[in-house]
């Protein structure tokens, strides 16, 4: 669930980076980045922390350029920030390549070793991203005989990449003194849009993860990146788009629309916020029909993602909404804080109950989704604390039963409270009065008539359908140990540091 964006512009851009980064920030507050280039050099600042922490005045006078790209991560695998990690990645051969990515590789094991024993290429790190790049430079090296680059040949390099790799990946690359390069996965599972802007000097193109950063830095929202497409636009401004993929099939992830994605986003042609308002009028009809008794006095969301689905329910439900918890926007988000002591006391620094809300009351709360179920039942205790006669809950998303493998970092089987519990198990384990899950179908309704044009979409962690298909029982285990691992190692020993290059582009 990281933050990508890579803009070629007519003036310097490290400035556009860095807004658009600052409004990708929730996709990821691990680790930030940029990559300028300017005449024969790319100019890269990367560390750890927060966008507006990890750049200072000084690093963005020598992030010089009229383009580049940005990243702003989190760590997947249950994995703590580690200073080589943080992107973007580089590599100098065959030609200078500068990589961002969102997303996750499902081969990525198998492909490290291709990368040593047949391609040559080493690779530093644990990260997918860095295998990403080498296999992108490597099927440039195979498509540019006498190094020689063209549109055709980067393009097929892209084909060459989609045919090798497996999983999601939305990526942004600079080829040194060619251009910005775009793609998406053949499934579109991680969201990637282009914006454009009319100058008197001529047009400017910006590529992100969400549509929110083309509308805040003044660009107009062309069209988004299509599954197994690649984007191509040259130093000089010219744009050119190709399918690279021989199969695609259209299914973006689901939590982006449930959680992940800001609502005032657009996501392959979907309002985030529009398909929130239609959970809530979903969730609204279910609750009426599997729970009549219910005895609601108001319904309160627990902020920030599940409010356009509280006000369309309890609008649909003839209750009163009331705003019971504040929200201090200076901490994480918990489902991805190591360690449960620390998530849950985090969820008692993150909200706070204003009483007059729940005092003698029958409260509904709505939550987006229920993950571990540590921040569920702290906010019941915290609506009981507060006063509360009855604490009935809703999630507008249905059960998180399975890993996600494709990019967001959901906790390993053992630690998901529906894994292998009931509903009613659940709502015992979270010390609710009663417990309403949005259903499968109607969670897939709800986006759907916001854009009946997609009819499929990644919803693996709630019914174990892995669209890539390549996903075995071994890969999962693999997966729950590596996060398991992960949870109990905490931060690694050796986090922190920033890191400038000033790098000779070879070309």
């Amino acid at each position: 669930m990281c933050g990508i964006l890579g803009v070629v512009a007519t003036t310097p851009v490290n400035q556009l980076l860095y807004d658009g980064l600052q409004v990708l920030q929730h996709r990821g507050q691990d680790a930030a980045g940029i990559a300028t280039a300017d005449g024969a050099k790319f100019h890269m600042h990367k560390g750890p922390g927060l966008v507006r922490d990890v750049f200072r005045t000084r690093n963005m006078r020598d992030l010089v350029g009229n383009w580049g790209i940005g990243h702003c991560r989190y760590p997947t695998a249950g994995s703590a920030y580690n200073a080589s990690e943080a992107q973007p990645f580089y590599v100098n051969s065959p030609f200078g390549i500068m990589l961002a990515h969102n997303g996750n590789l499902t081969n990525a094991d198998e492909l490290k070793r291709e990368m040593y024993l047949q391609d040559l290429r080493h690779i530093n790190t644990n990260s997918d991203s860095e295998v990403l790049l080498n296999v992108l430079a490597h099927e440039l090296q195979a498509a540019a005989p006498g190094f020689r680059l063209d549109d055709d040949t980067i393009f097929r390099a892209v084909a060459g990449v989609h045919r090798r790799v497996r999983g999601a990946y939305a990526v942004v690359a600079m080829i040194a003194g060619y251009g910005l390069l775009a793609f998406r996965d053949p499934f579109g599972i991680r969201p990637l849009i282009i914006g454009r802007n009319e100058t008197q000097d001529g047009t400017e193109y910006l590529v992100a993860s969400e549509s929110v950063a083309i509308d805040t830095l003044g660009f107009e929202v062309l069209r988004d990146v299509a599954p197994g497409e690649a984007v191509l636009i040259d130093i000089d401004g010219n744009f050119i788009a190709r399918q690279c993929a021989e199969r695609t099939l259209h299914a973006p992830c689901m939590f982006e629309f449930v959680y992940l994605a800001r609502p005032d986003s657009l996501i392959d042609g979907i309002s985030v916020y529009e398909t929130r308002v239609k959970m809530g009028e979903y969730l609204a009809e279910r609750i009426r029909q599997m729970s009549p008794r219910m005895d609601i006095d108001t319904v309160v969301p627990i902020p920030d993602s599940s409010r356009p689905s509280a006000m369309e329910l309890a609008s649909r439900l003839g209750l009163p909404y009331r705003e019971g918890f504040v929200k201090n926007r200076y901490i994480g988000r918990t489902f991805i804080m190591p360690g449960q002591a620390t998530r849950k006391k985090s969820v008692r620094q993150k909200l706070n109950a204003i009483a007059q809300e729940f005092r003698g009351k029958n409260v509904l709360l709505v939550d987006d989704s229920i993950v571990r179920g540590t921040t569920s039942r702290e906010i019941v205790q915290m609506a009981r604390d507060a006063g509360a006669r009855k604490v009935y809950f809703a999630s507008a998303a249905p059960p998180v039963r399975f890993a996600n493998v494709y990019g967001i970092d959901m906790p390993s089987r053992n630690e998901l409270i529906a894994a292998h519990r009931s509903d009613e198990e659940i709502c015992r384990e979270i010390g609710a009065d009663g417990l309403v899950y949005q259903s499968i179908e109607d969670l897939k309704l709800a986006v759907r008539d916001v854009n009946p044009a997609i009819s499929h979409f990644e919803t693996s962690c709630f019914d174990g359908h892995y669209v890539t298909g390549d996903v075995t029982a071994e890969y999962l285990n693999n997966v729950e140990m590596a996060r398991e691992d992960g949870a109990k190692a905490g931060p690694d020993d050796g986090e922190g540091g920033q890191l400038d290059l000033n790098l000779v582009m070879t070309h």
